[in-house]
């Protein structure tokens, strides 16, 4: 495949106007000034800090109020732009403006065996393969974790899990901190990434802390309006060891949010400035993404559902609001409420990835893998994904109309009545000017696609998968002396 799909330019769709944007901007900062944030047990010297930069801190109530000057000085140092590297620098992510990056998303409980179809539960061998086709596939722009093994102890999870990923992927890696709740074990974590990452790598890691292969993902914050005790832990961790923060909010309209979608993102909003805002106090300038991932419940169960229409829109108009503070964005697309890769799977995710990408929003993950509203991983279905973003991106691409597309010069040389098919003009636009594909779907006439076999998409998707995952991986992402030595070094179970 020659055509190329990460960073382009979206904001084509745009769900809120100016005037919007800047009326639930000032709801948000009332919420924060008037309701404010409750918090956690556990988290007394981190209020204590606050406190002492100037939050109001009612001890009694627990409670945090921040005025509305003191969320904007602070939210105003967080970067508008910086870059999430990769391994081999053609996969770095440049965030900022309306530059569009996609990827999966993780901590599924369930994955479909590539063999059987069936869902099982997962293991690290699974997170390897897995890493191992996002590897291959050119519209999957960085990688997280794709699923929870259950093959893993919690105490060294997180360290196999990088692992899993550095060893087969050379796209940018987003991870959590899981399965720590006391601070000395959340600093020897953070740690043992960085260092497991130079050792994987050869770099220092000052070097690392500059050009981060690797960023945090934190649910900082329960909606709604509640600071989380480990994950704001696990948050500020990360930014001292200068490591980027995506601050994931994922509040469910008619449950954990107001129903409105207005109200909602107003709620949203507000969380998302005081976590940016507290992280830039912790460590002026330090690398966040504005988390937003909006998400509808089901009210006829009361379930999760993120792939409704409307978490399209949502998710669009969270980058304006990520935008209008200028802070890079996070948030999803990509999801769906089927339990396998079938047409529901397909409309509710390619919706939502073209809502998310026309949008404008700069780190869209769960757009690839995700099935069962995130409870399951099929492997085949990061291949179809992979299409699917693919095409979402051909359509940010736009139409070029310079000369040589136009082609003035080629239609009065061929003239009335002529045909194009052997044209050199032809020739030289026929793999750069239509989204090709990677050979998921079927563009074959019927005869022959019934002589081959008739397979529907998910089984042309399994067949892809298995030739991936038959091969050796084509690059040593590890050397095997730096392989010998983390083996030494830390409890790896792959």
């Amino acid at each position: 495949m020659s055509y190329t799909s990460a960073g382009l330019e979206g904001g084509q769709y745009r769900p809120l106007s100016s005037e919007q944007i800047q009326t639930i901007h000032n709801a948000a900062l009332q919420i924060l000034e008037t309701t404010g944030l409750a918090y956690e047990a556990g988290l007394e010297d981190v209020i204590d800090f606050l406190e002492a930069e100037g939050v109001n801190v009612d001890h009694s109530a627990g409670r945090l109020r921040f005025t509305s000057d003191w969320i904007l000085e602070k939210v105003a140092m967080a970067p508008e732009y910086f870059t999430l590297y990769s391994r081999d620098e053609n996969h770095d992510i440049m965030l900022g403006g309306d530059r569009v990056y996609l990827g999966n998303g993780g901590a599924a409980i369930r994955v479909l065996d590539p063999e059987t179809g069936e869902a099982r539960a997962p293991v690290l061998k699974d997170v390897y393969n897995i890493g191992r086709i996002m590897d291959k596939m050119e519209n999957i722009h960085f990688c997280l974790r794709p699923c929870t093994p259950t093959d893993v102890p919690d105490e060294c999870s997180d360290i196999n899990f990088c692992y899993a990923l550095i060893k087969s992927v050379s796209k940018h890696i987003m991870g959590g901190i899981n399965h720590v709740q006391k601070q000395e074990d959340i600093a020897r974590v953070v740690s043992e990434i960085h260092e497991l990452l130079s050792m994987a790598t050869g770099r220092s890691i000052e070097d690392l802390k500059n050009r981060p292969l690797y960023s945090n993902i934190s649910c900082f914050c329960i909606s709604p309006l509640k600071l989380s005790t480990t994950p704001m832990r696990t948050m500020l961790e990360a930014v001292k060891n200068d490591i980027p923060v995506a601050l994931s909010g994922a509040p469910m309209a008619g449950s954990t949010a107001p129903l409105t979608m207005a109200a909602m993102l107003t709620m949203l909003h507000a969380e998302q400035l005081a976590g940016i805002a507290i992280c830039q106090t912790w460590k002026p300038n330090s690398r966040v993404l504005y988390g937003g991932a909006p998400a509808l419940s089901n009210m006829k169960t009361l379930g999760y559902r993120g792939g409704a229409v409307e978490c399209g829109m949502g998710n669009a108009a969270i980058h304006q609001l990520a935008r209008y503070i200028k802070v890079p964005n996070y948030n999803s697309a990509g999801l769906t409420e089927s339990k396998i890769p079938d047409t529901q799977a397909g409309y509710e995710k390619g919706m939502n990835i073209l809502l998310a990408a026309m949008g404008g929003s700069n780190y869209i993950h769960h757009a690839a893998g995700m099935l069962d509203s995130m409870l399951a991983v099929g492997y085949e279905q990061y291949v179809i994904d992979d299409e699917i973003i693919g095409a979402a991106c051909k359509v940010l691409k736009g139409i070029d109309t310079d000369s040589d597309h136009l082609a003035l010069e080629v239609i009065d040389a061929i003239g009335p009545g002529g045909n194009y098919i052997t044209s050199p003009h032809t020739m030289r636009h026929m793999r750069s000017e239509y989204f090709m594909g990677n050979g998921v779907s079927n563009d074959k006439d019927f005869a022959r696609w019934k002589a081959e076999g008739g397979k529907d998409t998910r089984t042309r998707a399994r067949e892809i998968v298995k030739k991936i995952l038959s091969k050796d991986p084509a690059v040593p992402y590890i050397s095997e002396k730096a392989d010998t030595a983390i083996r030494e070094r830390f409890n790896i179970l792959l």
